[in-house]
């Protein structure tokens, strides 16, 4: 949701159905193929791919190119973890205003109302 947000404000189109058929170049995306590789090999655990997008982050965007990527891979794993834990609800209005992305990213909101 942040990111269709952020496009509203900054003029940028992102194509998130990439996300679902791994079309990087097409996204909108700035290095969207670099990140995406950094995030997927930290999702699998894959230490020597972590390693190497972590040079390839350094090397093509910057060492704080790598702490904010890092930072915000963290920060996404974390909260979602931490609200499904609690049982938290979705409030409605990101039910409202996520509700076309959802269906594009074939996402079900699951039984929110209990």
């Amino acid at each position: 949701m942040r990111l269709r947000v952020s496009g509203q404000q900054t003029g940028h189109k992102y194509q998130l159905d990439t996300i679902m058929d791994g079309n990087y170049k097409r996204s909108g995306l700035p290095n969207g193929n670099i990140l995406n590789t950094f995030v997927e090999s930290i999702i699998d655990r894959n230490e020597a791919g972590i390693s190497v997008a972590r040079s390839t982050i350094t090397n093509e965007l910057g060492e704080r190119a790598l702490v904010d990527a890092a930072a915000t891979i963290a920060a996404f794993n974390a909260y979602p973890r931490m609200a499904d834990s609690t049982g938290i609800p979705l409030e409605d209005a990101k039910k409202e205003i996520t509700l076309e992305m959802r269906k594009e990213l074939r996402m079900e909101v699951l039984r929110y109302e209990e």
